[in-house]
């Protein structure tokens, strides 16, 4: 009878644990300029608040099916809105993208690598999702790699200490591909209509904080009012 209480009191703590954390949402797209603009922002917002809050990326699917394609065929606005995205965010496209991939307008949007990408990494190293999720914009706006070079993703996450062979050999795992696909559908769940977007989930109700672009300072006041 005793053990029995003593379950019964352990699973309620249990419970009233998981109500008391408070854990933000970040919902992306590896392949989204104004993620990658928005980026440094999220980065800072995790290193001020990762002794209280815990951090969750989840691919958004910007591009899928008939929506993936050449840059000059399905996003063609992406041209001429980078420079936007530089002039209010305070980031720089690399001249391997702008003068290259973009400049050919041949490279393939496509969401589901860097979703497989970030699932695989998730799985083994969850603490360091974000940091890969901007080593993702970088692979593509900054360096100029192709989302379909599958390849390449193995060389991105090995500078966060993951093997490259076993990193790689993982892209073409149906597990990781479902994975990818779970947290599409997570992210149409989350009311994620646009990226980026921040959710705040607190004693097991969530809220969205923010769309869009934002300067941490505003976002700070806004995490802040809520906390």
């Amino acid at each position: 009878m005793v053990l029995a209480l003593t379950n019964i009191t352990g699973n309620q703590n249990q419970r009233k644990d998981n109500m008391n954390k408070v854990k933000i949402i970040y919902v992306y797209d590896a392949i989204c300029g104004w993620c990658f603009g928005f980026s440094p922002t999220m980065a800072k917002i995790k290193e001020n608040y990762k002794t209280e809050i815990e951090f969750e990326v989840v691919s958004g699917g910007l591009k899928l099916g008939k929506g993936v394609g050449p840059i000059d065929v399905v996003a063609p606005y992406i041209k001429t809105s980078y420079q936007q995205v530089e002039k209010t965010c305070g980031v720089k496209f690399g001249d391997a993208f702008v003068n290259g991939t973009l400049k050919q307008g041949t490279m393939i949007l496509n969401s589901l690598p860097p979703a497989i990408a970030l699932s695989i990494m998730k799985e083994k190293y969850p603490e360091k999702s974000l940091d890969f999720a901007g080593l993702l914009h970088k692979m593509y706006y900054v360096d100029g790699i192709e989302p379909e070079n599958y390849e390449a993703y193995g060389i991105y996450a090995a500078k966060l200490g993951y093997d490259k062979t076993e990193f790689n050999k993982k892209m073409k795992d149906s597990t990781y591909i479902n994975k990818a696909y779970k947290d599409f559908e997570y992210a149409q769940l989350l009311g994620a209509n646009s990226f980026p977007t921040v959710i705040l989930d607190k004693e097991g109700k969530r809220e969205i904080l923010f769309q869009g672009f934002i300067t941490f300072d505003r976002a700070k006041k806004i995490i802040d009012s809520k906390l």
